[in-house]
């Protein structure tokens, strides 16, 4: 194999590794983004569950109980 033909295999390997780290970091931003967005959510139906009068934390057992 010739030099020529050595820089361009690892130019081909740098452009699919650029690609994947392309593809990666968008998964990354959007589960960071859903993570914020469940985030909210939880804290939201925490609140409103102790508006309720219901204490999250309270370690009481179910009614079947």
């Amino acid at each position: 194999m010739s030099i020529q033909e050595q820089i361009a295999e690892l130019e081909t390997r740098v452009a699919f590794q650029e690609d994947a780290i392309d593809k990666l970091s968008d998964v990354v931003a959007r589960q960071e983004r859903d993570i914020e967005r469940l985030t909210r959510m939880v804290q939201i139906l925490n609140s409103e569950i102790k508006e309720a009068g219901i204490d999250p934390d309270d370690n009481a057992p179910p009614p079947h109980y």
